[in-house]
């Protein structure tokens, strides 16, 4: 089959509602539906202001440049695909999307060696059928805060979440399952300036 461009997202809020991302035709490459991408933002609180977000697995960058809209401080969109990373990068020029930083890299290596507890919200959304999240969960949580928050999303729902880690709240829409995951000490609450949450014993 030959490669191009099978269709396209929009991204449902933010500074750049309704601007449209094109989606490339890869084995895969499923980005997340609408109704998803709504829930997930209804559950972080709408307004990422100040938040530093990391899209391991950016396809589209559907997840990232929605998190840049809302007002995201920093978000780096990783991306293997030579042509997929092209594609993000004449989409962070059209939007002028300045806090956006497009990594070609592999995504399991590249969470291995960030830096540790330099994010607030890891994203994790791999190719659809393919085993990277069960080894990407384990790495995104070195990156992030006491306060930090990790989505996931693949076919299958999480067995488990990490050791130190629960599920805040998960949903499914169709063949899909996501989940968003904290800190067992930690209860989220929507703020800005990078996620507010407090300790689970405090009132």
């Amino acid at each position: 089959m030959r490669k191009g461009l099978a269709h396209e997202v929009r991204i449902i809020g933010g500074q750049w509602r309704r601007s449209k991302l094109p989606v490339a035709d890869r084995p895969g490459l499923r980005p997340t539906p609408d109704r998803v991408r709504e829930t997930l933002f209804n559950w972080l609180g709408q307004d990422l202001s100040g938040w530093r977000c990391v899209d391991a697995f950016a396809g589209s960058g559907a997840l990232g440049f929605e998190a840049a809209s809302r007002g995201a401080a920093e978000v780096v969109l990783l991306e293997r695909d030579a042509e997929l990373a092209a594609s993000l990068q004449v989409t962070k020029q059209r939007l002028k999307a300045d806090v956006v930083r497009i990594e070609r890299a592999d995504a399991i290596a590249w969470l291995a060696r960030a830096q540790v507890g330099s994010f607030d919200l890891v994203l994790i959304d791999p190719p659809f059928d393919s085993p990277l999240a069960a080894q990407a969960l384990p790495l995104a949580t070195r990156l992030l805060p006491a306060r930090g928050l990790i989505y996931l999303e693949s076919r299958l729902a999480l067995p488990a979440p990490p050791e130190g880690w629960v599920l805040h709240r998960q949903g499914r829409a169709g063949a899909v399952h996501f989940h968003l995951l904290r800190r067992a000490s930690e209860v989220y609450t929507p703020g800005q300036s990078g996620p507010s949450l407090r300790r689970s014993n405090e009132p």
